[in-house]
């Protein structure tokens, strides 16, 4: 990594921006931009998200969007309303007044007197959907966007609901966004009004889950915002980023499908981050990258980066598990269409003994996963760095399951799409979820996972209107699992593993459930993409930042995965500690701290015992402000229902001044 220091234009920083919304609400903004703007003008990128401008993404701020002012852009980081030093109320994600607000600071940008009118959007995870989403109003001065770690799809491909199935994410997020939510602004930017305005915040409090839970099948809530309902509606150029190890990955291809205009899709080895801060590496030179996507869309620069592949992918080469990595083996390779002419699909049957390329029908097969923790799954999306959120050996858990192999592979191949499962069978009660997994295993047995998929077997034929499971009655069911760019070498075999749990990513169906499995009449189609003599390799240029903002470590960042089990009543537990540490910002005279301890707990043989507690502590010192907020969720069920308790703190100087707390019993629904 490439510190920065002098660029072709230089730069000035202004902070706070105050933006006016048509409702007279005013948004903050920090703005960097090249110091002859006014006398040469420049095109506006926005990214709009609510993770506090000045104490939290500030670390990865001031090392990207200086970088691109200086290449000739104003870059304007605006604080959603109601979070940060912005005004107003934060009342849930991705609201029409969020893409009214959007649409206001767009417009704002387009006329100020440093710019050219031509606008982008961009932004990572919350700041990558509304990029689409926005884009999908069609504002007119908006002409590009750079959408990473996001999705098109709410309801199937976020982190609430997975194939019908709840995520136990769920929750979590929601914990963090309310205590986020409960911090007040900065006292260096709005003055005295910020205890005014903290106290709004505070008693406006609420946790979104009590929303989302409402919401269990795809509904108009989750339609709404989902630009897959009408790709049609984004018809300026996007350019699609994400990593294997994040969760978002599988929106990049859906978007080439699906997009009409000009787009490209690059998916590497990452987890949840930029691609200049990318982890497991390698990192490329993401700001180069988007100078030139933002040059060709926004200035009218012919730039050649329309000329390379559409889908630029890592394909992972074969590596020991672990909890978590520096690096993926592995290299880009390019595809200059998406779907690929150059990625064939090839069956595999699973028969009674294995997979295999021609069906042997046979006796039934009968899956009955145990009410277990899958603890070597990892976690639901990884976040990069030493927090030990990937899979470790899957052996153990395979045999939890079915699992079907193919014989030794007689020669490697390059898996680069999405598998899919088809299955026949018959189930013993109404509800029932059914999780696949591939893994590759090497020679000495070490089983490495790939990717998986799941399906609420209710939602097997739609999400919009669930139906009970007939017991005893056959079923037909489909499995799309996450796409993966992934080398298969010869001598190693493929495995793929049928759960009917996934705990504690999914949260458990009410029963345990016993499927039997027509064998032979099941088959997994997977994406092979052919090799090509002399393809040309897709190269980045090195990692390059502007200088980093200076920081004074006051508490080390540590990350733990423990594992519990009390062998009597079989009670088992998984406790995941990240605390990011405290940390001073001596420019602004601010102190920051924030962690995490994510509790998920269940005993065998009864779903019903399924519980995860999940509780964030932040701090915020600020001239007159130092205060910490402490936030709990916890998520039970019986057979009938959830139920969902929240709790909220706030304190100032150590002592409580806002509490409140909720419960609520919501009605699962074919859940």
């Amino acid at each position: 990594m490439s510190v920065v220091t002098s660029f072709p234009r230089a730069v000035r920083c202004l902070d706070p921006v105050f933006i006016s919304m048509r409702d007279g609400c005013r948004l903050a903004a920090t703005i960097w931009l090249p110091e002859d703007a006014e006398v040469s003008p420049v095109p506006a990128i926005l990214e709009l998200i609510p993770y506090r401008r000045r104490d939290g993404t500030v670390f990865r701020d001031v090392k990207m969007h200086p970088y691109v002012a200086g290449h000739g852009f104003a870059c304007c980081r605006v604080d959603i309303r109601g979070s940060g030093d912005s005004e107003g109320i934060l009342t849930d994600e991705y609201t029409e007044q969020e893409f009214d607000d959007a649409e206001d600071v767009i417009a704002w940008l387009a006329t100020q007197p440093w710019s050219t009118g031509a606008v982008g959007m961009t932004g990572i995870s919350w700041g990558g959907f509304n990029a689409l989403q926005v884009a999908a109003r069609r504002p007119p001065a908006l002409k590009a966007v750079i959408a990473l770690c996001c999705s098109d799809d709410r309801y199937a491909d976020d982190v609430h609901y997975n194939g019908g199935c709840l995520l136990t994410e769920d929750a979590m997020w929601s914990s963090f966004i309310l205590g986020l939510g409960a911090l007040p602004p900065d006292p260096q930017m709005v003055g005295e009004r910020w205890r005014e305005m903290w106290m709004e915040r505070l008693e406006a409090s609420s946790c979104w889950s009590d929303i989302w839970l409402e919401h269990q099948r795809r509904d108009a809530y989750w339609q709404r915002g989902s630009i897959c309902e009408d790709f049609s509606k984004v018809d300026i150029p996007v350019y699609a980023i994400s990593g294997w190890d994040d969760t978002y990955f599988n929106a990049v291809p859906r978007l080439l499908e699906n997009l009409p205009g000009p787009r490209k899709g690059l998916v590497g080895p990452w987890s949840h981050a930029y691609p200049f801060l990318g982890e497991p590496g390698p990192a490329i030179g993401y700001m180069q990258e988007a100078i030139r996507w933002w040059r060709q869309w926004l200035c009218g620069i012919e730039t050649g980066i329309m000329e390379e592949p559409a889908y630029t992918a890592w394909i992972i080469e074969p590596h020991q598990p672990a909890p978590f990595y520096a690096d993926h083996p592995g290299r880009w390779v390019g595809e200059e269409a998406w779907p690929s002419p150059n990625v064939e699909t090839r069956t595999l049957h699973l028969n009674a003994v294995g997979l295999a390329d021609e069906p042997v029908p046979g006796e039934a097969l009968v899956l009955s996963t145990p009410t277990v923790t899958m603890q070597d799954f990892g976690r639901f999306g990884g976040y990069g760095g030493d927090a030990p959120d990937m899979a470790l050996d899957q052996r153990r858990e395979d045999g939890l399951g079915l699992a079907f192999d193919t014989c030794p592979l007689a020669a490697g191949f390059d898996m680069l799409g999405a598998p899919e499962l088809e299955i026949r069978g018959t189930c013993d009660v109404a509800n029932a979820q059914l999780v696949a997994k591939i893994c590759d295993v090497a020679p000495d047995g070490t089983s490495t996972l790939v990717t998986w998929g799941c399906l609420n077997l209710t939602h097997r034929n739609s999400h919009e209107k669930p139906q009970a499971l007939q017991p005893g009655e056959m079923f037909t069911a489909r499995i799309t699992l996450g796409h993966i760019g992934r080398r298969f070498p010869a001598g190693h075999r493929l495995r793929l593993v049928l759960t009917t749990q996934l705990w504690p990513i999914l949260w458990p169906s009410p029963e345990r459930p016993t499927i039997s499995l027509a064998t032979g009449a099941a088959k997994l189609s997977i994406p092979v993409r052919k090799s090509m003599a002399g393809e040309a390799t897709p190269t980045f240029a090195p990692v390059e930042i502007a200088p980093p903002l200076e920081v004074i470590e006051i508490a080390p960042m540590q990350h733990r995965r423990e594992i519990h089990r009390d062998v009597g009543p079989g009670r088992e537990a998984i406790v995941l500690t990240s605390d990011f540490g405290r940390y001073r910002l001596p420019d602004r005279s601010i102190v920051t701290a924030a962690s995490v301890i994510d509790r998920m707990e269940l005993t065998d043989s009864d779903p019903l015992s399924a519980a995860l507690e999940t509780g964030w502590q932040m701090a915020f010192a600020s001239g007159d402000a130092d205060v910490e907020t402490r936030s709990k969720v916890t998520l039970t069920s019986t057979a009938t229902q959830f139920r969902l308790h929240w709790h909220l703190l706030a304190l100032e100087r150590g002592e409580v001044v806002f509490e409140r707390a909720g419960e609520r019993d919501i009605d699962r629904d074919h859940l």
